[in-house]
């Protein structure tokens, strides 16, 4: 295997485990610049990308290398201003019709870094996801007019990245692409840690307050940046105040983000909130059989039963499942049964069987919150522990069907009349806040994608 098809297969990789968000981002620029004596160089476009894969993705990058070439025993990264053209993977030649190239799909514009692979026409609406795709296109139609600001939030994997990018898109074709930019909360995060580090921070505002239309994706991962934070509400004040569209997303609604400024909040609530739910077996099926027809791939209806049968909560892996069963087809000249279509996906597709537990729930629950594990269960009152807490009692019981005694015991050897009232007191609430029934619907997601 050259160097350039080893690179290749490791980006194919890494495209199913990141977001095309970040995978765009951190990767879209690299190549492998010298594989020799255990050695593996990648030539990466500045200082900062080089950073931030050595310290973020430098073992998620190491692991793919040694699974594809156990000689590997170190990765370096080199700085090239110009980083050399990739090698563009090369097709099988097969009897089937010739099949797409998929890194193709995931080369994102340099100006705007939208993703022309993500459109409109390719979005499938259901249920789950109507109300968005309505604001997304009223917005395509008048920005800055209409749902300013707008504000995605859904579980990992149903579609946010493909919404947002699509209206970028939309808007581009209507316009100038220079004034469209659509980033990653990271990516935001890294100009602003850049441009106080280079002394350039005029250089960044103008770069974002001088866009028609800003898209943020991810912003959850703001909680806590203080600098950030601040340098994003004077950029949304500036845009908005002279009319310019400014879009969302995050895995979770504003006030469930936990370490963010009110005053942020209040912004992101000022316009439209719409959610992206998990779609229903139906839209399921419709979003397979499109990706299939993208790729000119056929599947037998059995195959497609059971892979909308059993990945219910992701789209996102559902695709990495098309793309599995894809390269064996391009391998051995055969689309696969569904006997095969098991084996090959065991490893995406868990097994029923497989429950949930209660250190996955009280690890999902901290996650969410943003707190340590060992929060939940010491005796702490502390406000921004306390209705964690309660919640992840209350998952306890509904989830498990522990004992009010054992749900004590489990949070810090508490009496059982805590549980109760704790799970009480979630149950009512429940009943009159519908915040408090998207997070626990979210938090519930989480708990059993894995």
């Amino acid at each position: 295997m050259t160097k350039e098809d080893l690179w290749q297969a490791v980006l194919a990789q890494l495209q199913l485990q990141l977001s095309p968000a970040n995978f765009s981002t951190w990767f879209k620029s690299t190549c492998v610049l010298l594989q020799k004596e255990g050695q593996v160089t990648i030539s990466v476009p500045n200082n900062f990308s080089k950073e931030w894969l050595e310290n973020k993705y430098n073992k998620l990058i190491f692991r793919a290398l040694r699974g594809l070439a156990p000689e590997v025993k170190e990765v370096l990264y080199l700085v090239e201003r110009t980083a050399p053209k990739q090698k563009e993977p090369v097709a099988r030649p097969l009897a089937s019709p010739e099949p797409q190239q998929e890194l193709q799909d995931f080369r994102a514009d340099k100006d705007t870094h939208l993703n022309p692979r993500y459109s409109f026409d390719s979005f499938i609406v259901g249920p789950f996801n109507e109300l968005a795709h309505a604001a997304a296109q009223a917005i395509a139609e008048s920005p800055g007019t209409v749902y300013n600001p707008l504000f995605v939030y859904g579980g990992v994997g149903l579609g946010k990245t493909h919404l947002l990018q699509a209206l970028g898109n939309r808007l581009v074709a209507a316009g100038s692409p220079s004034r469209v930019r659509y980033v990653s909360s990271e990516q935001f995060t890294a100009g602003v840690v850049s441009a106080i580090r280079d002394r350039t921070v005029e250089r960044f505002r103008a770069l974002y307050r001088e866009s028609e239309v800003l898209m943020i994706e991810d912003v959850q991962f703001l909680a806590g940046k203080e600098k950030t934070q601040e340098e994003l509400f004077h950029t949304f004040n500036a845009l908005y105040e002279n009319g310019k569209q400014v879009v969302f997303s995050s895995d979770r609604p504003p006030k469930a983000i936990p370490a963010l400024e009110e005053r942020l909040k209040s912004r992101f609530e000022g316009g439209m909130i719409a959610d992206i739910g998990m779609p229903d077996y139906e839209t399921r099926v419709a979003i397979l059989r499109a990706k299939l027809q993208d790729k000119n791939f056929p599947l037998a209806e059995d195959v497609c039963e059971y892979i909308a049968s059993h990945i219910q909560r992701n789209i996102r892996e559902m695709e990495g499942a098309v793309n599995r069963l894809f390269a064996f087809w391009r391998l051995n000249d055969k689309t696969p049964s569904l006997a095969e279509t098991k084996t090959l996906l065991r490893s995406i597709i868990q097994s029923p069987a497989r429950a949930v537990n209660t250190k996955k729930i009280i690890q999902v629950v901290a996650e969410f919150y943003d707190l340590k594990e060992r929060d939940l269960i010491a005796p702490s009152r502390k406000k921004e522990v306390v209705r964690p807490r309660q919640i992840a009692m209350y998952l306890f019981r509904e989830e498990l069907k522990s004992s009010y005694p054992f749900i004590g015991q489990r949070f810090g050897g508490k009496d059982h009349t805590t549980a109760i009232y704790a799970c009480e007191k979630v149950a009512r609430t429940l009943q009159e806040s519908e915040m408090l029934f998207e997070e626990i619907n979210l938090i519930r997601q989480r708990i059993y994608s894995g």
